[in-house]
């Protein structure tokens, strides 16, 4: 059954199209896809850059790509189909005559499809290269038709507040917004999605989702993998540029939001703005009480020796980059009022998973003998993003027996299990919305400086304060101790899921 959505004509252009980021995350996105009949019937892809290849040569390549990381391998007659609107363009990014080549394309196949295309710029290239190619993309006056032209950027959007800010004035004189696409993968992902549907959809959560029901919320997202190849561009970035300022404060924006009036994507994202506007700013001076930062030592993980971070090719040999950063936040207004928001994020940790943790306030013991209470738990609710994707709920349950004995058990939504079908990659979700105009999942401007606002005095602090330490956490840790006396000092605790993936008590 053919279920393609009656969408234009559909170029897609992708800057770095010979890079790592085409071929394991945007090719076999857009497959898949084509595979699922969400590819406008009329499309071509064409990947751009500076090495020579012919289109036999790149699909070949890009077919490789599929084979190894796409969630479906490679089906011959369709890839055959999918790979003969796929071609290669060797082009110099900083010439003027690259750019008058794009746009005669653009309007030879206008022609040949008697329709104005929409057309998407993808920049899978090197921060530094983003103005250049969205200048002469404008000077060539390839985006005037504002209602048919798409340019996504991927992060790092500015490499701090002053950077951000001059980024966007910029796009800002050469683009209407709505024609920006800031992207943002980890919003891509099913279970991020979920969390507008359960808590709008849903009227057992929304009533409770404040202050007066909620202690405190944890935010993690830790990796086992240390820098691999991107040694040299971490060391200009670090935890908190590459996944805090991003990633995390996303993430948190999800769970904080006000109910949006609709999913308009400008109502979703200004509940977003409000989130990271009344986050309070840490001073400079409490940056210390507020936020840890680490750096992975050289040592073994999961019987493999790996070395320390300032051991990784392209690291500065006394680099004090921080690989790990714990930090609480507060939101002052009226729901969040006093509750901690606590994240963690960092490389080279005991297991890769991206947690959501809401921490209930506990019931009332008053009506249960001594000995229930001994193995009294708080409620908590719980999202997997990654690597699996579940929703849990831990609650009290009476264990069997003529005791009044209560065990915390948790109650588990698990995608896997629930749903036959596989759950779509967070590209292809969100290469879908670009190609539909869906600004939903995408940061705006004022967004991205709003987050950059947040982590500054942090920012500003550590580059003030060389650390003294480094390195101070070994591999297949959870990072230094100080992240530990962070929560513990308010009597808390970091949240994992259980590693038996069994009902239980959480560590």
């Amino acid at each position: 059954m053919d279920t393609r959505k009656n969408l234009p004509p559909t170029i897609i252009f992708i800057f770095g199209g010979s890079g790592d980021l085409t071929k394991r995350k945007l090719i076999p996105a857009l497959y898949n896809l084509y595979l699922d009949n969400f590819l406008p019937e009329k499309h071509i892809v064409v990947g751009i850059g500076r090495s020579p290849s012919s289109d036999d040569d790149y699909r070949a390549k890009l077919l490789e790509g599929v084979q190894e990381f796409s969630r479906r391998k490679e089906q011959t007659e369709k890839w055959s189909e999918f790979s003969k609107n796929v071609f290669y363009q060797s082009r110099d990014l900083e010439d003027d005559g690259s750019y008058k080549g794009i746009y005669d394309y653009i309007n030879e196949k206008g022609t040949e499809w008697g329709a104005q295309p929409n057309v998407m710029f993808y920049l899978s290239v090197a921060p530094q290269l983003a103005p250049v190619i969205a200048t002469k993309l404008a000077q060539h006056k390839i985006c005037d038709d504002t209602q048919h032209t798409r340019i996504v950027f991927e992060k790092p959007f500015g490499h701090d507040l002053e950077s951000a800010r001059e980024l966007n004035k910029l796009l800002d004189s050469l683009f209407k917004e709505e024609q920006i696409y800031r992207i943002d993968h980890y919003l891509g992902k099913e279970t991020v999605q979920n969390i507008l549907a359960f808590r709008f959809a849903n009227a057992l959560f929304e009533p409770i989702w404040n202050n007066h029901y909620i202690d405190h919320i944890q935010i993690t997202a830790s990796e086992t993998i240390g820098v691999e190849d991107r040694g040299g561009y971490y060391d200009q970035s670090g935890a908190l540029r590459d996944m805090v300022q991003n990633h995390v404060l996303q993430l948190l924006c999800m769970i904080a939001m006000e109910p949006p009036t609709s999913f308009d994507s400008n109502e979703i994202r200004n509940k977003k703005v409000d989130v990271l506007s009344a986050i309070r700013r840490i001073s400079v001076e409490d940056v210390h009480e507020n936020a840890v930062r680490g750096q992975y030592a050289s040592g073994w993980q999961k019987a493999n020796e790996v070395p320390g971070y300032r051991q990784e090719k392209g690291v500065n040999a006394e680099s004090p980059v921080e690989t790990f950063v714990a930090a609480k936040f507060f939101i002052d207004n009226w729901r969040w009022k006093n509750v901690p928001f606590y994240i963690r994020t960092g490389k080279r940790l005991h297991e890769k998973i991206t947690l959501i943790t809401i921490q209930f306030k506990e019931a009332p013991h008053y009506s249960f003998p001594t000995e229930a209470a001994d193995t009294w738990r708080p409620n908590r609710l719980t999202f997997s993003i990654q690597p699996q994707m579940d929703i849990r709920i831990r609650f009290q349950a009476k264990r069997p027996g003529t005791e009044m004995v209560l065990t915390p058990v948790d109650m588990i939504f698990n995608y896997a299990e629930a749903y036959e079908e596989q759950e779509p990659e967070a590209y292809e979700t969100l290469l879908e919305d670009v190609i539909e105009g869906n600004q939903t999942l995408f940061m705006r401007a004022d967004q991205v400086e709003a987050a950059w606002e947040v982590i500054t005095p942090i920012l500003e602090a550590w580059h003030k304060r060389a650390p003294v330490d480094f390195p101070n956490y070994s591999p297949d840790s959870w990072g230094p101790e100080d992240a530990e006396a962070l929560i513990a000092k308010d009597g808390h605790f970091w949240a994992n899921l259980p590693s038996s993936g069994k009902n239980g008590n959480h560590k």
